[in-house]
């Protein structure tokens, strides 16, 4: 069976996003120890990127257009799943505005009724490289590997959407 999963790297200044389609039969093959049924790779990526706030714009607007552009996203891409990071508090003063920013995500995906799964960040870590504390860089050369990339995709904040949704799909 295939499903379109979308991963979220939440953000207000940069939001970052990846689609992937995944074979979830294939997937489970793979974990019974047999092969998968063709010699396709059972991920394949779809779209990466980000959205980009201006800093100097009111807060309000900067929300606005995640909301919108995160409509579009969906519009665009019929995910089946969607895959965000769960935010945990750090000491920065960027905190509350990538709360803020994650609210009006999770408003937009509450909107289009579309199932969603969370994961923190050592979740996502571990699902990837096998270790709950792998450094940024392993996380994202196991994304090039797991979709056959030559080259990390880039700017992180994609990568790191990417490496979310591969979360979700291995989770299934």
């Amino acid at each position: 069976m295939e499903q379109r999963i979308l991963g979220i790297d939440p953000g207000l200044a940069i939001l970052g996003f990846g689609v992937i389609d995944c074979d979830t039969d294939s997937l489970r093959r793979l974990r019974k120890g047999y092969p998968a049924e063709s010699n396709n790779n059972p991920v394949q990526l779809v779209e990466f990127g980000v959205i980009r706030t201006p800093a100097k714009t009111e807060i309000g607007k900067r929300l606005c257009t995640l909301h919108d552009d995160l409509h579009t996203l969906i519009e665009q891409w019929k995910p089946d799943l969607v895959a965000i990071e769960k935010f945990f508090f750090y000491r920065m003063s960027s905190t509350i505005l990538v709360a803020q920013a994650r609210g009006v995500i999770m408003l937009a995906l509450a909107q289009k009724s579309i199932d969603t799964v969370e994961f923190a960040p050592s979740q996502i870590k571990l699902a990837l490289t096998g270790r709950g504390n792998a450094k940024k860089y392993e996380v994202q050369e196991a994304v090039a590997e797991e979709l056959d990339l030559e080259h990390i995709p880039r700017p992180d904040d994609a990568a790191d959407a990417l490496a979310i949704a591969l979360t979700a799909w291995f989770e299934l």
